[in-house]
């Protein structure tokens, strides 16, 4: 377990804590500088320029404890390079900014090339009993040789790997609330991946690689926790497409990854409602997500980002010791209670602002 565990988290969490400082003299050099005064973003918190493209840092944390730790198979080194396109057109992103379309491309992309390399959803368990197989239509072609295409299982994997992507990089609005969700994330899918046998290959990648983005993650914390010295940028997004794939590799643990992300999940989910709804792209930005309001409310951003982490972790615990039917019943009520949260924030704040305006 030692080398599972312990030796991937810490050289990861050290690789990241020792290129941080590095990588923003580098970032500086660039001008990937998020300047309030020049970047016109609704969601825009901070007073002074502060440098963005911290998905730098992470990429060289999670890539350097890979390449000790990871073996070199087929699924490893298309992670590696979906992460690393991720990586360069959020750096592009954070010096540019890119349209979002453009982003979206890339971000599915980035996700066929994980599908692609075998990452699918094979079954998804039902909690009533039995299994729900996914993987029963196939289509086949010869192209460069003999290939085939598992159509359910990649399409809903495809989907889910964009979906965190996006998911995860709306849940970075407050200094420290994304490194703290990836980490316990992380983890707690780490946690559940040592529950299967660690002498299949595919379970021992998902175990290590989860807790060298732990390491990482965590190690980033220390720069970007309030007041940050550096943002994540839309390169972090190579570090949720590797959370998104370990969710999905060996057993698939969706059910568990929609728990201990449930909170900006569903932040998530009803921003993009509220966004078609309203007669807006789902891709572009506004200043009302969760975060937003509870900093409407009055809550600094630190709390609001151990609000998210306490919330994260015990959603995680909860995950570890349920079974399938008792982490639907939890989803339900998560559902429930964080979107009944939402939609009583967002009528009262348009009532608010009726009231103002009259």
């Amino acid at each position: 377990m030692y080398e599972v565990i312990f030796l991937p988290f810490l050289i990861s969490f050290i690789t990241v804590v020792a290129v941080t400082p590095l990588s923003l003299i580098f970032i500086k050099r660039l001008g990937i500088i998020d300047d309030p005064k020049k970047h016109k973003h609704p969601a825009i918190l901070h007073k002074k320029p502060i440098p963005r493209g911290g998905g730098i840092p992470l990429f060289i944390g999670v890539f350097v404890a890979g390449i000790l730790f990871l073996p070199l198979t087929k699924i490893v080194i298309a992670l590696f390079l979906a992460s690393f396109i991720s990586l360069l057109v959020g750096v592009l992103d954070d010096k540019y900014d890119l349209s979002p379309y453009v982003r979206f491309i890339f971000n599915i992309i980035a996700g066929l090339i994980i599908v692609g390399s075998g990452v699918g959803i094979q079954f998804i368990t039902n909690p009533f009993g039995g299994t729900l197989y996914l993987n029963i239509f196939r289509f086949a072609f010869d192209f460069f040789g003999h290939h085939s295409i598992l159509v359910i299982s990649d399409i809903i994997a495809l989907i889910w790997l964009v979906w965190v992507m996006n998911m995860l990089n709306w849940s970075k609005g407050v200094d420290g609330q994304m490194p703290g969700i990836v980490a316990i994330s992380a983890i707690v899918i780490g946690i559940l991946s040592l529950r299967f046998p660690v002498i299949d290959q595919t379970n021992l990648i998902s175990a290590k690689l989860s807790f060298i983005l732990a390491g990482a993650s965590l190690g980033f914390l220390i720069f970007n926790f309030y007041p940050a010295k550096i943002f994540p940028g839309y390169g972090a997004t190579s570090i949720y497409l590797l959370l998104g794939a370990l969710s999905i590799l060996s057993s698939a643990k969706l059910a568990t990854a929609i728990l201990v992300m449930g909170v900006p999940m569903i932040d998530g989910v009803i921003t993009v409602v509220r966004r078609i709804l309203s007669g807006k792209s789902p891709f572009w930005h506004d200043k009302k997500h969760l975060h937003h309001l509870l900093l409407g409310l009055g809550y600094g951003q630190r709390r609001i980002a151990l609000f998210y982490w306490i919330i994260s972790a015990i959603l995680g615990s909860l995950s570890l010791l349920l079974t399938s039917k008792g982490k639907l019943f939890a989803v339900i009520m998560v559902i429930i209670i964080v979107g009944g949260f939402l939609l009583f924030l967002h009528s009262a704040l348009e009532r608010n602002d009726n009231e103002t305006n009259i």
